[in-house]
């Protein structure tokens, strides 16, 4: 595990000798000459103290095909704790009876709790350890003890397949001394549409982290860069950018893109597809038929195919991409799939909204070759428009609003607005002006300013450009009066307009005559206790002042002699 340097080039042998051939060699040396801005590195330590976890003939099997070097727990799960004598004993070995309660961490720091007859007990309470921790796990249980789809780093759960549980003793000879990796994701939480005073808003990035590396923090989330392996999912699902891959950086990615796009014409190359894949089985898929991919075709590899969003989808297609295929592979997680159809699903409703075949950008995880061939060959989904100039840059929403404005200005058939599935970023909210009192509950919440308040008169206005859909000024709207819509309005002069979604004319103190609420507010208020017992007309009356009338009104009446006193004085 140590920092390479994330690719956006063609590690393939790819053919030449063609006009286009030509051009995609010239363009893919010329594109990694953009630098990358670095990142934090994140460093493991690791003893190599391993702890091997299941039943007893299974244990002891994976612990034979390791050397007597390294130094290992055996946690017997089919063998009480008065039987644990029984268990034989070789070596560098420390064997124990029971079942784990939990296991939780990461390489070089792994927490580990068995089951007791009272209480959950330490696995180094049981060993006499002076160090809490054991630096790898190989856990052989059926199911496992840690449940994310990507384990963490240092963590092995073959289940019942030889070959990967062989790939595994191999590898933990090896994660020994300081190892190091890079720091993928970075997190704003000033531009975070989890939550809000309490109220959960987005869930995005938790959803589709296959490592369980986000959890909840209240309003924000918060990111164990130990545990995240940059699959890259949350960055591609966040709607408003708070979540960004760090390495490569969006705006070093696209530079690159750029770079690419421009020098492939340059160099007279026609009709470019993008193929965009990880170093894994796409690669290995991709390099078995690397003599027949077409020269046209550009195949770019990337760390993750999950790290790809919309962002740079839509701005490759701008700067003069025919079309974008994804390599997926079965090897792929599947809650990052998951958010790529769900992302692929907006971007080509938005792509068809203006005019464009939706199958210029497409995800495909077949398993043949002849297949993936043809898919390659396929021309006749390429779009051609004259190539955008905007500047590379690190913010999502930006970028996208860029990538579909020039689309749209080039675009066949464009429509006004595209309607999105549910979950799409982008849309506008809907309004029961009746329910709606202007409490302005909704204002306080919204984390994109979508939402404000009028400046001297009871108003709710809306900036479309500046909703992402977060569903929080519904979960607020004390009301159920409000809620999310997803669409894509293309104007962007009309996207960004301040609309006046309702107003009313304020309600002014019966006693002082300050505007202090919303004539609806104080009509609901006054019809909801209308006649109840404990509410006579004093009360009813001060109800109509504001904060400081309300208060006066209630000192009168306490102290009667001393107000008409205060009122009888010069």
């Amino acid at each position: 595990m140590s920092v390479n340097s994330p690719s956006l080039d063609s590690a393939l042998s790819l053919p030449g000798g063609s006009k286009n051939g030509e051009a995609r060699a010239t363009a893919l040396a010329a594109s990694t000459l953009a630098d990358l801005h670095p990142t934090r590195v994140i460093s493991y330590r690791s003893q190599g103290n391993l702890l091997i976890v299941g039943p007893r003939s299974a244990v002891l099997g994976a612990a034979k095909g390791l050397s007597d070097r390294i130094h290992c727990i055996l946690l017997v799960t089919d063998t009480s704790l008065d039987e644990r004598d029984a268990v034989p004993r070789a070596g560098n070995r420390t064997v124990l009876a029971g079942a784990p309660e939990s296991i939780s961490g990461h390489l070089g720091r792994f927490s580990v709790l068995v089951k007791g007859p009272d209480r959950p007990i330490g696995l180094h309470e049981l060993t006499a350890s002076p160090r809490p921790y054991v630096d790898l796990v190989l856990d052989l249980s059926e199911p496992p003890a840690i449940a994310s789809e990507r384990k963490p780093p240092g963590y092995f759960a073959p289940g019942r397949d030889q070959a990967v549980l062989a790939q595994a003793l191999a590898a933990i000879p090896e994660l020994g001394g300081e190892l190091e990796k890079p720091e993928y994701v970075l997190y704003d939480p000033e531009i975070c549409a989890h939550g809000r005073s309490g109220i959960q808003g987005c869930t995005r990035c938790l959803d589709s982290c296959p490592s369980d590396a986000i959890r909840s923090v209240g309003d924000w989330v918060e990111v164990d860069p130990y545990l995240c392996q940059g699959v890259g999912s949350c960055a591609t699902a966040c709607p408003t950018g708070a979540m960004r891959y760090a390495y490569p950086r969006l705006e070093d990615l696209l530079e690159r893109l750029r770079i690419l796009m421009r020098v492939y014409r340059e160099a007279g190359g026609e009709s470019p597809s993008l193929l965009f894949h990880d170093g894994g089985e796409a690669r290995a898929r991709l390099e078995r038929i690397v003599e027949r991919i077409p020269d046209s075709v550009i195949p770019l590899e990337v760390e993750e195919i999950g790290n790809l969003g919309m962002d740079v989808w839509l701005a490759a297609l701008a700067y003069g991409a025919g079309r974008v295929v994804l390599l997926g592979a079965p090897t792929v997680d599947r809650s990052a799939v998951a958010e790529i159809g769900r992302q692929v699903s907006y971007a080509r409703t938005l792509l068809e909204g203006m005019g464009y075949p939706g199958g210029a950008l497409s995800y495909v995880e077949q398993a043949g070759d002849e297949p993936l061939v043809d898919i390659l060959a396929a021309t006749e989904d390429c779009i051609r428009l004259e190539p955008a100039s905007f500047a590379a840059m690190d913010e999502k929403r930006t970028v996208i609003h860029l990538a579909l404005d020039h689309l749209h200005r080039e675009a066949p058939k464009p429509r006004p607005l595209a309607i999105l599935p549910d979950g799409a970023p982008f849309g506008e909210v809907w309004l029961n002006a009746e329910r709606c009192t202007l409490c302005m509950a909704c204002v306080s919440q919204c984390p994109g300013k979508a939402l404000q308040a009028g400046d001297e008169s009871p108003q709710l206005r809306f900036i479309e450009d500046n909703c992402v859909q977060c569903g929080l000024c519904a979960r607020s709207c004390p009301e159920n009066a409000i809620g999310p819509s997803p669409r894509y309005l293309f104007d962007g002069v009309q996207r960004r307009r301040v609309r006046v979604l309702k107003e009313e004319e304020p309600f002014l103190c019966i006693r002082c005559g300050k505007p202090f609420a919303t004539q609806s507010v104080i009509q609901r208020i006054l019809g909801q206790l209308q006649g109840h017992p404990g509410v006579g007309p004093e009360e009813m009356r001060r109800l109509r002042m504001c904060e400081d009338c309300r208060v006066k009104a209630m000192f009168e009446t306490e102290r009667p002699e001393s107000a008409a006193a205060s009122q009888e004085a010069p």
